[in-house]
């Protein structure tokens, strides 16, 4: 990867304590954001800032146009086949919550079953447990292997006559591990059950293609992939965005309001009650043409380096445990580690004072933890302007800790 490119980002510059330069190793959180995407939002906000679709002014109309702009990039980005099928949210959790909600107040009753993966994160089980509570359907959780990868030598066994979604995630936020989707939705399909797919954590690093995935909805985040806080994306096939009813009520959603009856907006519209957050879809839009002009297969092969360089080098430390399948072909870029019995707190806390940024607990995926009988680890997680050299960093460190324990 041009290391050039470390310059797109001036965070990166920061000493850490004024005495560290910063390794941030924590992208699976959050990303940082170019210059490009920061100096688009403020470039809107300063010069054209109004509200967006309800306005005959020049400022509305100039907003709506970077706004809908912005619409048609993710259609692209994603290969969807109309904008239709593209509604702007805050965010992955939003997203989920909203296909949990929506197609299960129109398409589930009592007794119906959604089908989840014991990696999820809290998001996908949540939004579901709430349902449960609502309306009384059951949850099923595919297994995993003690490596971390999805049993589905008998995934035919897990649908019945009350299976109405399965909702699982592309990539694992704790062990790295890039799901089959393709084959779930495949069996799915078949079985004639829909598939949502929790996309946070694999648009940033490999393409995805929707109709090529066939999945029914797909949800990711616009802060993990170098873009604003606050924004995300649901697309959904068309057939099933006209069949649910809408998230929430307002304006924008609708078409005509009296009150005796409201009748709902055209899609996308109908989910996208309220004033949208058009400057963070101006700056989601230049995130996604920013890693397009770098270059997934660039992206891909780089992180995949630096993720294979990572593991054998952390690998070399005594009492290192990794968790997630060793194989990178189906490891993506993250790691999540314990280092003898050192704490991952402790181990997190004393990596901060050395510059390095790593998440440490849980990641909003507890159910995993206690399938693995860990509390919590410590994850390092990649991003397209991580190098070799902060790797290198990362491994010094947590030998220099390791020794302080002994």
């Amino acid at each position: 990867m041009n290391s050039e490119l470390r310059n797109d980002f001036p965070i990166l510059s920061r000493k850490i304590y004024d005495k560290y330069p910063l390794v941030y190793l924590d992208n699976a959180a959050t990303t940082q954001k170019p210059r490009q995407v920061v100096e688009a939002m403020t470039e809107e906000y300063y010069n054209v800032n109004a509200n967006v679709h309800r306005g005959v002014h020049f400022l509305s109309q100039q907003a709506t146009d970077l706004h809908e702009a912005a619409r048609e990039t993710v259609r692209r980005f994603l290969g969807a086949r109309s904008t239709s099928e593209i509604i702007f949210t805050r965010g992955t959790t939003e997203s989920i919550n909203l296909v949990a909600s929506c197609f299960g107040q129109a398409m589930m009753r009592e007794g119906d079953e959604v089908l989840v993966t014991e990696m999820e994160h809290h998001s996908n089980i949540v939004s579901w447990q709430l349902l449960q509570q609502r309306q009384g359907i059951r949850i099923r959780v595919l297994p995993i292997t003690d490596e971390g990868e999805l049993i589905l030598d008998n995934l035919d066994s897990y649908f019945n006559d009350r299976t109405r979604i399965v909702s699982l995630t592309h990539v694992s936020n704790v062990l790295g591990t890039v799901n089959p989707v393709k084959e779930v939705i495949r069996v799915a399909h078949a079985h004639g059950v829909p598939v949502l797919v929790d996309g946070a954590q694999s648009t940033p690093h490999f393409p995805v293609d929707v109709r090529d995935l066939d999945c029914d909805f797909f949800a990711f985040s616009g802060h993990k992939i170098y873009g604003p806080t606050g924004i995300g994306v649901l697309y959904g096939k068309e057939e099933w965005l006209e069949r649910i009813p809408p998230y929430m009520g307002g304006g924008e959603m609708i078409k005509t309001v009296s009150f005796e009856k409201t009748t709902f907006n055209d899609l996308p519209y109908k989910f996208e009650a309220g004033t949208p957050d058009y400057v963070a879809s101006t700056g989601l839009a230049r995130a996604l043409d920013y890693v397009s002009t770098v270059g997934f297969d660039a992206i891909e092969a780089h992180e995949k380096d630096l993720t294979a360089y990572a593991m054998e080098r952390m690998l070399e430390i005594p009492e290192m445990k990794i968790y997630g399948p060793r194989d990178v072909a189906r490891h993506d870029a993250v790691i999540s580690f314990q280092v003898g019995d050192i704490h991952h707190l402790d181990m997190g806390t004393l990596l901060d004072r050395l510059g390095i940024a790593v998440r440490t607990g849980h990641h909003c995926a507890e159910p995993l933890m206690r399938r693995l009988g860990i509390e919590g680890t410590c994850r390092a997680s990649f991003a397209l302007y991580n190098t070799r050299a902060e790797v290198d960093s990362l491994v010094a460190a947590i030998r220099r800790i390791q020794g302080m324990f002994r």
